[in-house]
């Protein structure tokens, strides 16, 4: 076990080179770098923004589906079958022709009744509109608090007008208090997320959305381990911006109120086309990719320095000692040129 976390924890894949786990351990004083151990603080904040969930939606959200004439019930329940269940939990929930036949041929039913029958029990099974709408306005709470609070944080960084602040110093870059807490506020939601899947009526969805949330999970923790926090909190920021308006859009068709509906979901599309498909890309993934190959132009200059050959270097060394005063000036500048022309063209590309 102890060699797949050596393997899984590779320095050379996590980190830039010449760069160590223990050189982010153990800072200067007065320093604090992202850890693994500090998620651990992730998991009962969870639990509570879930128990924080559960009295929102019965005292907030009920309140105002009520207000609305949101119906809480399900509709038409089907009357209890000892036989039609066993078949609903355990073959299908929804029989094909065959088995409609056998089961009314066995209750002596019409088959039109067993059809029934089979669509009022899995109607039973669908959440109602006030779950539905004490759900969304839960998320749509939560996405534009944390939304508010993120857009408000990145305001003040450097990193929010520069990304390539992102990567000066990457990864020696201190870890702010808004930053972790912004970070472990994200990953304890979706924590929360994974847990009321299971709590919750289980619906079609329920495989991809568990995927996502660990995905989520994942992505979140890996990009704070490795401290690329300050890139992560800027892809946090541009999806949670439409995510909230989504949610909204939601609670407005539970409500009925439809053209509210339209016009929040046209301009959910337009915020999603330009976050997701226009600034995603471009203004952080471009940037960040130019700004890592200039990293890595300098840090190969770096590494071949430092490993140059003994008898490289004293060779370099008499032909340097050989030359004239100002051809050793031209050398040296020409070299200098050549470096800050390689990052240049790198950071331009």
């Amino acid at each position: 076990m102890a060699s797949f976390w050596a393997w899984f924890w590779n320095e050379r894949f996590w980190l830039p080179h010449n760069v160590t786990w223990a050189d982010l351990a153990d800072p200067a004083p007065g320093v604090e770098y992202p850890k693994a151990e500090h998620l651990f603080c992730a998991f009962p904040l969870a639990i509570a923004l879930f128990v924080i969930r559960i009295m929102f939606e019965r005292c907030v959200a009920g309140a105002c589906a009520r207000h609305l004439h949101i119906q809480s019930g399900v509709g038409r329940r089907a009357q209890p079958n000892a036989v039609l269940e066993k078949v609903f939990v355990s073959i299908t929930k929804n029989p094909d022709s065959r088995h409609l036949d056998g089961l009314s041929k066995q209750l002596d039913w019409e088959t039109r009744k067993v059809q029934r029958w089979f669509r009022h029990r899995r109607n039973q099974d669908k959440p109602s509109t006030h779950t539905k709408f004490c759900e969304s306005m839960w998320r749509f709470t939560f996405y534009l608090c944390i939304f508010t609070y993120g857009f408000q944080f990145l305001w003040q960084c450097s990193w929010m007008w520069d990304t390539r602040h992102c990567w000066y110093g990457y990864p020696y870059q201190v870890l702010t208090p808004g930053l972790y807490r912004y970070y472990v506020i994200e990953l304890a939601f979706y924590w929360s997320l994974m847990f009321s899947q299971f709590v919750d009526i289980k619906r079609k969805d329920f495989l991809i959305m568990f995927i996502h949330h660990l995905a989520t999970v994942g992505l979140i923790s890996f990009s704070y381990v490795n401290n690329m926090a300050r890139v992560g909190s800027l892809i946090m920021c541009v999806h949670d911006s439409s995510d909230f308006l989504l949610e909204a859009a939601k609670v407005a068709n539970y409500a009925k109120y439809q053209r509210l509906c339209d016009s929040l979901f046209i301009v959910f599309s337009v915020v999603f086309f330009i976050t997701r498909l226009v600034i995603y890309p471009v203004w952080l993934l471009a940037t960040s990719e130019a700004t890592l190959k200039a990293a890595r132009t300098m840090s190969l200059t770096r590494l071949q320095k430092f490993f140059m050959r003994p008898k490289e270097k004293t060779a370099q060394t008499a032909t340097v000692q050989h030359q004239p005063e100002h051809e050793h000036r031209t050398t040296a500048a020409g070299d200098a040129a050549s470096a800050a022309a390689n990052v240049q063209s790198s950071i331009d590309s």
